[in-house]
Order: structure tokens, then sequence, then C-alpha cells
């Protein structure tokens, strides 16, 4: 999910190239020349902007981002401009931009831009700025919660049910909250099923590098791990490139519907509906009922879900799937939420 921060080099597999230069290619973005938008303003045209810290090529979290940024554009007739930020820097740079430029609203998609648009956002204070898995507020400040860990929990009953070996693993980009609090959540889910079960938890220490997703992923396949809940954006297809390259793997997706990139191998993928996400915000923002908070959205509002690979359905366990359609029940009716990581009190 997530939140990122990220380095490296991406796209290294051949058998994701023509789908990735594809999607960069249409992805490539920056904001709108001053001319373009002050003619906007003047017709009123709901302007849109999207800050991503890597590829929105990822096929996962930034891919989805962008899909919601389209969403606004065909069902809001916005206008709309995206750019790929890779340091901390060009988060303050792009978010004073966009807000000089008058846009109505500036997503920064991820936990980390939330520290740049509280410095930002005072300055103009015409412009909405909303983090995606923050939870920072103020007059013109507004975070996007994902229960991720919801769907997580979910995935984890799937891996607990479907693996042979006994031993499951975790692979991140990097070691933010919202990564963590879903992985401390699939854990619970795999427990729930198989208490005896064993976790293996990786990080890659960025969001774009598959070659070493690939490393990371075959490292633990020779611990004996057999299925890998991957939440590493670009550098997450590698772990998909690993389990096609060994026998008896299985993977679980993270933040986009990833069952397609590698059917034969994926169970399921753990789905967060950005564009319906996005389109809320958006749509809120343009009849001026906008009030800036932290929303929250989960499976109550059918934004995250866990989506079952229909081509692998029948090797999971029935039991699994009854399992799963239960607590899906009791998570849409708020009787039930995914554990997660106890705060831990910092001594003053």
């Amino acid at each position: 999910m997530t939140y990122r921060l990220k380095s490296g080099n991406f796209a290294r597999f051949s058998t994701f190239s023509a789908l990735l230069i594809g999607l960069s290619l249409a992805a490539c973005g920056a904001p709108k020349s001053e001319s373009v938008d002050t003619a906007a303003a003047s017709t009123g045209t709901l302007r849109v902007a999207l800050l991503t810290p890597g590829p929105v090529s990822d096929q996962a979290w930034n891919g989805g981002a962008f899909a919601g940024l389209q969403r606004i554009k065909d069902s809001l007739a916005a206008r709309v401009s995206h750019i790929q930020t890779k340091t901390p820097a060009e988060f303050d740079e792009n978010f004073r931009l966009y807000g000089e430029q008058g846009y109505s609203i500036v997503f920064g998609h991820g936990f980390e831009y939330q520290d740049a648009a509280k410095r930002v956002a005072p300055d103009f204070p015409k412009t909405m700025y909303v983090t995606t898995s923050g939870n920072t507020t103020g007059p013109n400040i507004a975070g996007l919660e994902f229960a991720f860990e919801d769907g997580a929990y979910l995935a984890g009953i799937v891996a607990g049910a479907a693996t042979r070996s006994g031993t499951i693993g975790v692979i991140g980009g990097q070691e933010m909250p919202p990564v963590k609090r879903s992985f401390y959540a699939f854990e619970a889910g795999a427990k729930s099923v198989n208490p005896t079960i064993r976790v293996i938890t990786s990080y890659i220490g960025n969001w774009d590098d598959a070659s070493a997703g690939k490393e990371q992923a075959l490292a633990q396949i020779g611990r004996g791990v057999d299925v890998i809940f991957q939440n590493a954006d670009a550098a997450g297809l590698g772990v998909f490139q690993a389990a096609r390259e060994s026998k008896g793997v299985r993977i679980i997706g993270a933040n986009s519907d990833q069952n397609s990139i590698a059917p034969e191998v994926v169970l399921g993928s753990v789905v967060i509906d950005l564009p319906h996400a996005f389109l809320l915000v958006a749509k809120e923002v343009q009849a001026g009922t906008f009030a800036p908070r932290v929303i929250s959205l989960g499976m109550k509002t059918d934004v995250v879900r866990l989506v079952i690979n229909p081509a692998l359905r029948t090797t999971i366990p029935a039991s699994a799937l009854t399992a799963v359609d239960s607590v899906t029940k009791q998570l849409v009716a708020g009787t039930f939420s995914a554990p997660v990581p106890p705060i831990t009190a910092v001594a003053k």
C-alpha cells in the first residue's frame, strides 16, 4: 500500500517491458501551463493534480492512483495533471507549484507526503491537499485512510490454508506503518486457521527494484516459503517472476487487482479501489461540500476487498473460502476488525 519513498531502478524483466513502456508513456505528465490553468479557472473547471512516489506502470499502488485521476477526468470533466516525485524536496516543490497554479485538489499519494502538505498548504488556502494513507488534517488538508489490514487478514486466511510447507512470507518495499499493519493482520489471519504457521518477513529497501524483489522472494523460497504476500509496488513484480520460476509457490497481490499479472501463481489480491476513493473526494470538492478530515475507507464502503483469482480458486480449501466469506460479512457489518499492532508507548 501504501505510502512510499522510493529509489532504485525498475522494469528489468522483458516479461513486463512492453506493458510498462506503454503505461509509462500514457502516464507522463507535468503541471499545466499557467495560460491553460487560467483558462480553466475562468470557466470553473475542476483541476486535480496527483503526485506519486513511483511509476504508475507498477500495476499496483501508483497505477491505481493514476487510474483514479483518470476516473475524475472522465466523470467530472476535470483538467488533470500528474508528476512522479523522487525526493522529499520535490514533494514541497510540486505541492507549491500546483498551489500557485490554483489547482482545486492535489493528491499526495502516500504516507510520506504529510509533512510536505503541512508546510505548503497554509500558503494556498484555496487548494485542498489530500494525502493517502495519511491522518494529517488542517483547514485545507485531508487524509485518506484505507483499512487495508481487513483485506490482508482475509488473505492470511487463504495463505494459512493453502500452504503445504507451513511457512509463508511477506515482502514489503519499505518498513512503513501502513505496510507493517497489513503484514501484522495477514499473519493473524493465517494463524486463525493454522496456529503453528511460520511467517518470514522481508523488506526490499525500495519500491522500484524488481531485481531486488526477485532476490528477496528467492531467498524466502529457499527457506521453505510457498505462499508470499507482497506489498512492494514495482519491486513486487520481481516477486511474481520468482514464483513463476519456482515450483509450487503462490503469490498474493496488493493494492490493485494483480491476478492477471501471473494467473498461474496468484491466489488473489488485496485491492484498494483508488478510483472510487478519489472520485468520492473530488465530487465533494466540486460541489463545495468537502470538509477537511480523515476519511476512513474499507470494506464497509467497498473500497477494500479481497479478490480471489478464479483460475486458482479450486486450489484453495473450501473451508478457507467459507471462512473468508464469513469474516467478510463481519467486517462489512462492523462486528469484527482485523487486529493491528499495539501502540508502543514512547518514554519521556
